[in-house]
C-alpha cells in the first residue's frame, strides 16, 4: 500500500510545472503538515518522493506521512514567499519550522508601600504599582534593575522594612556592599526614599544626567561636610561609569541592525540573534528547534517568520550564511517597513566579528541542551560550513595506513562523535590483499572491507562501529587517496562525504584535500584544531597498532629459531609469558604448563637462551 501511494506522489510531483508557487502536504487525515515554496514546483516536490539517501531525519518521516499533495502557483518567487509565510501562520504545520514568540512586553514595577522595591515584571497589574515601560525586551529590563539595584544598595528580597529586626544578622548582599540593609535598621526611609528616587531616575534618564546630579549633589555634601555621604555617591558615580563602559564592549557602526547566526547539531538547530539599537546591544534572543534542514532554507524560514510575527525590521540584517530566496525576503521585509532592507553576509571586519560573537552564543545555547562543550559545537558547526556540508557531522570516521617499507602493512580506524574520540568503536586492519608498499590499494581494501562489514550489521543492534554508517569519512592523505575511495563508494551505492587530511612538511596538519584540490583550514582555527586532533589521534592509533605487529613478528621470529618451536607455539608462549624476558626466565615445570610444550621442548627453549650463559 505504501509503495503504491509512493508511486502516485511521484507521478503526480513529475507532471507539476516549472513554475513559481507554494505545495501544501497533507496526512491522512486531510491535515497540512508541511508547506513549501519553490521557484520550480516540479524540481522541488519531486526531490521529496525519489531517492532519500540525501534527506534529513525530518524529511524521511514527513514523506512517510504524506498522502496527498496540493499546489498554488504564483506568478514570482516573491509571491510565493508572501504566501507561504500566510500558510505557515494560518495552519501551523508538524514539519515546518515554527517561530513561538511568546516574550511580550516588560516592565519595570515600583511597589506601592512605606519601603517600595523595584522588579522587573512582565505583566502590569492594577495594584496602585508605578510601572515603568513597556519594553520590548525583557533581557534588557533584567539587566537594567539589576544594575541599579547593585548601584543604589537597594534590596532584592521580600522582607517587610516595617518591622526592623535589628538583632539579627543581615544577609550576603550587605557584605558584600550590594545592599543597605533596612531590614535590620541601617538605613533611614527616607535615605532609603532618596535611594529608591535616584534608581528610578537612573532607569528613566540616560546615564550621564544621572551622574550630572549625583555629581552635583556630591558636592553639597562635601561643602557640607558630609564627607561619608559624598564618599557614598562617589561610589554611585564610579559604579554608574563602569556600567556605561561595559555597554560599550558590544556596539557597531551602524546604529540599528539586527545579527543573526545559526548553528546545528545532528538532531538540533540553534538560532541567535542579537538586536543593536542605536549603536548599542539592546537585545538578544535565542531559538531551539528540532527539525533540521540545509542552513539556507532554515535562515530563509526563520528570518521571513521572525519578522512577520511583529518585529521591528531594521535597515540591515547581518547573517552567517546563504538565505533562501533572499532577495524575495528583502523585498517582502522592505515592503512591510517601508524603506529598503537589506541582508548581508559579511566577509570581514567589525561586522564579521559580530556574526561570529552571535554564533559562538547560538553554538552556547546547544552545548547546553545537548551537555557538550561550547568549543566541540562551535568546531562541528565551523567544520560542517567549511565543507559545505548539510549539517555538522556528528559520526566522523578517520583512517590511516601504518608500514616500514611494505612489511607489517596495518590500518587504523578511529571514530569521533560529536566533537570526542569514541574509543569503544576504534577498528584495527591488517592489510591482506596487497602485498609491498602501496598505500591507495591499501587504503581501497581498507575502506571495502569496512562496508563489507556493515552489510552484515546493519540490520542488528550495533550503534557503533561496523554497525553504523558515519556522517563524514576523513583518509590521512591527499586528493589521491579522496579519488580512489569515492570512486569505490560510488560504485558500490554509498554517499558519504570524504575528504582527504593534507600535512606539511614537520607532518603537522595544514589543509583539507578533496577531488580537484585543497581546502586551506589555517584561519578556521576550531575547525584546524578539530582536524589536526582527529589527524594526530588516528595516525597515534595506525603506528601504535604497526608498532605492536611488528614487535610481536619480531618476537615470534626469535622463538621460531628454537628447534621445534613454530609459529603457533612461539604465539602460545607469548600469550601465556606476555614477554620475551620471562620465558627466557621460565623453568622447565613453568615451560610445560603450556599447551604442546613437552619436556624436551623446554629443554630445547632453556637450552637456546643459556647455552652460552
Amino acid at each position: 500500500m505504501a509503495e503504491d501511494r509512493l508511486k502516485y506522489l511521484k507521478n503526480k510531483a513529475i507532471n507539476l510545472p516549472y513554475t513559481p508557487g507554494v505545495y501544501i502536504m497533507k496526512d491522512k487525515k486531510n491535515e497540512v503538515i508541511y508547506v513549501g515554496k519553490a521557484k520550480a514546483l516540479k524540481d522541488r516536490v519531486s526531490q521529496y518522493f525519489g531517492s532519500d539517501k540525501n534527506h534529513t531525519d525530518k524529511v524521511r518521516s514527513m514523506v512517510k506521512n504524506i498522502e496527498d499533495f496540493e499546489y498554488i502557483l504564483t506568478d514570482t518567487e516573491f509571491e510565493a514567499l508572501v504566501l507561504e509565510c500566510n500558510l505557515i501562520k494560518q495552519y501551523t504545520p508538524k514539519y515546518n519550522i515554527l517561530l513561538k514568540d511568546d516574550k511580550g512586553y516588560s516592565y519595570i514595577k515600583i511597589t506601592n508601600e512605606k519601603w517600595p522595591k523595584i522588579l522587573a515584571t512582565k505583566q502590569m497589574l492594577d495594584d496602585k504599582a508605578t510601572y515603568i515601560g513597556p519594553y520590548m525586551s525583557s533581557s534588557s529590563v533584567n539587566e537594567a534593575v539589576d544594575e541599579a539595584l547593585k548601584i543604589f544598595k537597594l534590596p532584592r528580597c521580600k522582607k517587610d522594612f516595617s518591622k526592623i529586626r535589628r538583632n539579627e544578622r543581615p544577609c550576603l548582599n550587605y557584605y558584600i556592599k550590594q545592599c543597605n540593609a533596612p531590614c535590620i535598621g541601617k538605613v533611614s526611609n527616607k535615605e532609603y526614599i532618596e535611594s529608591i528616587n535616584e534608581a528610578i531616575d537612573f532607569l528613566k534618564g540616560s546615564n550621564s544626567e544621572t551622574v550630572n546630579k549625583l555629581t552635583k549633589n556630591m558636592k553639597i555634601a562635601s561643602e557640607n561636610l558630609e564627607f561619608e555621604k559624598a564618599a557614598a555617591i562617589r561610589d554611585k558615580i564610579n559604579a554608574i561609569k563602569k556600567i556605561s563602559e561595559k555597554q560599550k564592549v558590544v556596539c557597531s557602526e551602524e546604529k540599528n541592525q539586527d545579527v543573526i547566526a545559526l548553528v546545528q547539531s545532528k538532531a538540533m538547530a540553534c538560532f541567535e540573534v542579537f538586536r543593536f539599537s542605536k549603536g548599542k546591544l539592546s537585545d538578544t534572543e535565542n531559538y531551539i528547534f528540532n527539525n533540521i534542514e540545509s542552513g539556507d532554507i532554515m535562515r530563509s524560514a526563520f528570518i521571513s517568520q521572525y519578522y512577520l510575527n511583529g518585529k521591528e525590521v531594521p535597515p540591515i540584517i547581518l547573517v552567517d550564511g546563504e538565505v533562501d530566496a533572499e532577495e524575495s525576503i528583502e523585498e517582502m521585509l522592505s515592503k512591510k517597513s517601508g524603506r529598503r532592507i537589506k541582508i548581508i553576509i559579511p566577509k570581514r571586519g567589525e561586522a564579521l566579528n559580530l556574526v561570529n560573537m552571535c554564533r559562538n552564543n547560538a553554538a552556547e545555547r546547544i552545548s547546553q541542551r545537548i551537555n557538550r562543550n561550547y568549543r566541540e559545537t562551535a568546531a562541528l558547526d565551523e567544520f560542517s560550513r567549511l565543507l559545505s556540508l548539510d549539517k555538522p557531522p556528528s559520526y566522523i570516521e578517520a583512517y590511516d595506513i601504518s608500514n616500514l617499507s611494505g612489511s607489517n602493512n596495518v590500518a587504523g580506524m578511529v571514530v569521533f562523535e560529536n566533537g570526542r574520540p569514541l574509543k569503544s568503536a576504534y577498528r584495527k586492519f591488517k592489510i591482506n590483499e596487497v602485498v609491498g608498499q602501496d598505500d591507495y590499494a591499501s587504503m581501497k581494501e581498507v575502506i571495502s572491507r569496512r562496508l563489507d562489514e556493515y552489510e552484515k550489521l546493519k540490520d542488528g543492534n550495533e550503534k557503533e562501529g561496523f554497525g553504523r554508517l558515519p556522517d563524514l569519512i576523513l583518509l590521512d592523505g591527499g586528493k589521491g587517496h579522496v579519488k580512489i575511495v569515492k570512486s569505490l563508494m560510488n560504485n558500490r551505492g554509498y554517499d558519504i562525504p570524504i575528504y582527504g587530511m593534507v600535512k606539511d612538511d614537520k607532518h603537522k596538519t595544514r589543509a583539507i584535500s578533496k577531488e580537484g584540490g585543497e581546502i586551506s583550514i589555517n584561519s578556521n582555527r576550531l575547525a584546524f584544531n578539530l582536524v589536526s586532533a582527529i589527524q594526530e589521534e588516528v595516525h597515534r592509533f595506525a603506528i601504535g597498532y604497526h608498532k605492536q605487529l611488528r614487535k610481536k613478528n619480531l618476537l615470534n621470529t626469535e622463538l621460531t629459531k628454537i628447534e621445534g618451536i613454530g609459529q603457533k607455539r612461539a604465539q602460545m608462549l607469548l600469550v601465556h609469558f606476555k614477554s620475551l624476558d620471562r620465558i627466557k626466565n621460565a623453568s622447565e615445570e613453568e615451560l610445560l604448563s603450556v599447551p604442546t610444550i613437552n619436556r624436551p621442548l623446554a629443554r630445547n627453549i632453556i637450552k637456546y637462551f643459556h647455552e652460552f650463559d
